[in-house]
């Protein structure tokens, strides 16, 4: 079955090459999250031409092409406009099996959820902007944003892999909750086992967050339950928007193992067990 995303947003790096890099791994994290395996993907680029140089938009093409290089695929054409603010994105396509593809509705009670990205890219982007982001902080962001999802095409092959998402906007609480609601499920997240970019607690603590952070939790409140004993920046954190987040799997629990096993295989060694699903009211519970 032939499957075609479409994703592209503004920049939240001041690099150009890194910006370019990161929406075109964030456009072909879809394909990947349904199972696919991209063959070719089109550019999406708008641009203020008579206000940004010709340099620093080649560099932005140059950036998304090399990470379509390291996907394997070509970029087979795309479509250009000039617009006041710099947006650059892909339309890509990719192939599944129609027996394998994955949804993000179809878990089983009993499911493990697995989360295959260290979380905090958004505290970091804010902490960026701020100019309060350290060199290696901002080169792990860069490492996590930019690292293709790619153990998406090896899990569709496995049978105990029954749903799945990448966690992108809406945060690792509203992805979870989409997973929830298209199963009727409720899910058990254990907040101590999320894993965290480098430094992203402390800069939460610090007060760095972004809007929607804000915006997704009044999203998320009313299905959600949080244990009182969490600290008050747990709300932020797990509604923190990621760009080119991770995987988000609903597994059966005797193939968690073989999973965190593929993920590790493929680069992703921050990947882990982050709680569970069980039958009851759609919605969460962090504890």
């Amino acid at each position: 079955a032939l499957i075609a995303t479409t994703d592209f947003f503004m920049p939240i790096v001041d690099d150009p090459y890194d910006f370019g890099r990161i929406a075109a791994t964030n456009a072909l994290s879809d394909i990947y999250a349904m199972g696919g395996r991209p063959i070719l993907a089109l550019a999406l680029v708008g641009m203020p031409i008579n206000v940004l140089p010709h340099e620093t938009i080649a560099r932005i093409l140059e950036g998304g092409a090399s990470v379509c290089a390291a996907a394997g695929i070509p970029i087979a054409g795309g479509h250009s406009i000039d617009s006041v603010e710099p947006i650059y994105g892909l339309a890509a396509m990719g192939i599944a099996h129609p027996a394998r593809i994955k949804r993000n509705d179809a878990a089983r009670a009993g499911d493990v959820l697995i989360l295959g990205k260290p979380l905090g890219v958004g505290i970091l982007s804010a902490a960026l902007k701020q100019d309060r982001l350290d060199a290696a902080g901002y080169q792990a962001m860069i490492d996590a944003t930019t690292r293709l999802n790619t153990p998406g095409t090896a899990l569709a092959d496995l049978p105990g892999v029954h749903a799945m998402t990448d966690v992108t906007g809406f945060g690792l609480l509203g992805h979870t909750l989409e997973l929830c609601r298209g199963a009727g499920l409720h899910a058990h997240l254990h907040y101590a086992d999320l894993p965290w970019l480098p430094g992203v607690p402390a800069l939460a603590e610090a007060g760095i967050r972004t809007g929607a952070s804000g915006r997704n939790w009044r999203a998320c409140q009313d299905a959600t339950a949080l244990d009182p004993g969490l600290p008050e920046l747990a709300r932020t954190l797990l509604c923190d928007p990621q760009t080119s987040g991770g995987l988000l799997v609903a597994c059966a629990a005797d193939a968690a193992d073989e999973i965190l096993a593929l993920f590790r295989e493929a680069g992703f060694g921050e990947a882990a067990a982050i709680g569970h699903l069980a039958a009851g009211a759609a919605g969460a519970s962090i504890a």
